[in-house]
């Protein structure tokens, strides 16, 4: 078993906690944070975990394995690379870190230590988004077209990143995941509506070589919670609503057929509508974060590169980084650089 800490008990670090206590291929050693009050939480759940404030008490543990990091994104950088350092597999919340440099340094550290460094793209191990995978390499929704996605709800305003980085960070792992093509430009436009120059509000639009595209659409300022994708094919279309509890993604048979009389004068297309059935297919239920502690542990145990490790972690951040660039200069194209 590997024994591991979790570092930051605030919101989403007791989830990891109860995940690794009841994962069979861990064993939690240590809950770590400055608060003690959040430590006295998860002493009263798990009196057998030992506790502390103190990072160096985890680092100087040559017996632990692994930590998982759930702090502020601006902490994860150093948090990451003392841990490397020392010797310990490392999950990191998402963004990897503040920028496309700390990010690079981080995988980089992880390589030469012969380490894994994992980022917890949490949509990516849910049922819906791993049947929607299953659709995609099956072809049944032909050659794709676009991906259009809106996650907009009334808060979190956070106070060290945009609303890009908070909430189209889930979003672009997706993409990530699901699309085999990789964006070239990213046009991103955002606002704040308060003094902290924060944006809060944002549309981004990702352009490959290739006609597909991807917008997303996020928002913490939202009457209403809304987190919906839809994924248009050549053949089918697929709509996800992950609010929706009795039917998460829905298949329609539809779409559009063109004939063109003359290829030189366009404006002579016809275009045919076609509309079938739908189908809402079975979507595993399964927690998708005990389906990324149970991936940390087995990417240790069997040493392979984990779904989403650091190199998927820095490709989000490489598109982070050009929308940020993007929104400052008006919503402006800017090259995502893969170097």
């Amino acid at each position: 078993m590997l024994r591991v800490g979790v570092i930051g008990c605030g919101y989403w670090g007791p989830k990891l906690i109860r995940n690794f206590m009841t994962c069979s291929e861990t064993e939690l050693m240590w809950a770590c944070d400055v608060d003690e009050k959040r430590l006295d939480k998860i002493s009263s759940l798990y009196p057998g975990v030992q506790r502390t404030t103190q990072l160096d008490d985890l680092l100087a543990d040559t017996g632990l394995d692994g930590v998982a990091i759930a702090t502020p994104v601006n902490t994860h950088f150093p948090i990451a690379k003392a841990c490397l350092i020392s010797g310990k597999h490392v999950l990191v919340e998402k963004p990897l870190a503040s920028s496309v440099q700390e990010g690079e340094e981080l995988v980089q550290i992880a390589r030469k230590n012969n380490l894994q460094i994992m980022c917890d793209h949490i949509f990516c191990y849910t049922g819906a988004v791993r049947k929607i995978k299953e659709v995609i390499q099956s072809a049944t929704l032909g050659e794709l077209l676009y991906f259009d996605s809106v996650r907009v709800n009334l808060g979190l305003f956070q106070p060290d990143v945009n609303v890009v980085w908070d909430l189209a960070s889930h979003d672009i792992s997706l993409v990530d995941y699901l699309v085999d093509e990789k964006p070239v430009l990213v046009s991103a436009h955002g606002v704040s509506h308060t003094n902290s120059n924060i944006e809060n509000v944002a549309y981004l639009t990702l352009r490959y070589e290739s006609p597909f595209i991807a917008h997303f659409h996020v928002n913490w300022l939202s009457p209403v919670k809304i987190r919906m994708t839809m994924i248009g094919g050549s053949e089918k279309m697929l709509v996800w609503n992950d609010i929706d509890e009795a039917e998460k993604i829905k298949i329609y048979d539809k779409g559009i057929k063109v004939k063109e009389r003359d290829l030189e004068q366009r404006e002579r297309l016809l275009v045919s509508y076609r509309s079938g059935d739908m189908h809402a297919p079975r979507v595993d239920r399964t927690e998708a974060l005990a389906l990324v502690v149970k991936e940390f542990a087995d990417c240790i145990l069997h040493k392979r590169p984990a779904l989403t490790d650091g190199e998927a972690g820095l490709r989000v951040l490489r598109i982070l980084e050009a929308a940020d660039l993007s929104m400052k200069a008006g919503g402006s194209s800017a090259a995502i650089n893969y170097a």
